[in-house]
């Protein structure tokens, strides 16, 4: 659970490095708690159709509001998690751009959230690893 909250507790440090751990557990918190946020919605039979149907009441609307201020709380810690993912392989933080390439970016941004990092101290910081290996 540890590794889940800790890019909210680094919420606007864009410096050092991230194990894939911290960001994979990140990354698993918030697609939980949006699947649930999501089922609750569609639970209130909220409908966007623009023919009729129903629209969920007050409830969805409000379910819609908590579900637009959640990702905006988590934008900038998801994207500093991201940048300190980039440190972590010795690359800059401005290859979390290529999320904004057409159709490929995503895909690519997610291989390299997959690989591994550099093993020991690079430009960015020592190895998030070492302090766990030895038992900090």
């Amino acid at each position: 659970m540890d590794y889940m909250l800790m890019p909210l507790r680094r919420y606007f440090d864009f410096e050092g490095r991230s194990r894939r751990k911290e960001f994979w557990m990140f990354f698993l918190l918030n697609t939980i708690v949006v699947f649930v946020l999501g089922g609750m919605l569609l639970a209130t039979g909220f409908s966007m159709d623009p023919y009729g149907g129903s629209s969920g009441g007050p409830f969805a609307w409000l379910l819609m509001a908590v579900l637009g201020l959640y990702w905006l709380a988590i934008l900038i810690p998801s994207i500093a998690v991201q940048v300190r993912r980039f440190h972590d392989q010795d690359k800059s933080g401005w290859f979390v751009l290529i999320n904004f390439v057409p159709y490929v970016g995503g895909l690519i941004v997610l291989v390299f959230m997959l690989m591994e990092g550099t093993r020991g101290p690079n430009r960015y910081g020592p190895d998030p690893k070492e302090g766990e290996a030895r038992g900090v």
